[in-house]
């Protein structure tokens, strides 16, 4: 994907790493290898790839932008949670480490929680849970567009969606 970009692009402006799985819930000590496996890979594992192929590119723009997509979970363990909320937690330290390295560069990189929101993986996690009181996906759009813009100088931040950006000192 990275060399696909730069001969079409040469630059990568904004990077958005969204994907994720949920796995399954329940005791730890129970989980499946196959389904730890695959969640680690797709929450984590992929988002480091990205990281790795496309830092190049963000360097090469006026003002990359990298913005991850967290959960709670990943700073607040939750039972029950096992495989997501590590992948979460693994995630937020790579974003963590990556923006501080990038921290003198034109590079931004943070994390946004998107909270509670009407998703096919919400609805898994909370199947009683009823769907028309959440947020739509595209009620997020502000939010992602604020951390991708070039004037956004936040690095390393974990924005909640819908609250205030903090400003960056």
């Amino acid at each position: 994907l990275g060399a696909a970009l730069f001969e079409r692009f040469g630059r990568l402006d904004v990077l958005v790493g969204n994907a994720g799985l949920l796995g399954t819930l329940g005791p730890v000590a129970h989980g499946d290898p196959q389904v730890w496996e695959q969640v680690m890979a797709v929450n984590f594992t992929a988002n480091w790839r990205l990281v790795r192929s496309m830092d190049p590119l963000l360097k090469m723009s006026e003002a990359g932008r990298a913005v991850f997509v967290t959960s709670t979970v990943g700073a607040s363990p939750r039972a029950y949670w096992g495989v997501y909320a590590v992948s979460k937690a693994a995630l937020e330290t790579l974003v963590a480490i990556y923006a501080q390295e990038v921290a003198k560069t034109a590079i931004r990189v943070n994390l946004l929680n998107p909270g509670a929101t009407r998703t096919r993986m919400r609805a898994e996690a909370f199947p009683g849970e009823d769907p028309m009181t959440l947020k739509t996906p595209d009620a997020l759009s502000e939010d992602f567009v604020r951390l991708a813009d070039p004037a956004c100088d936040l690095n390393g931040e974990l924005i909640t969606a819908g609250e205030p950006v903090p400003q960056a000192g």
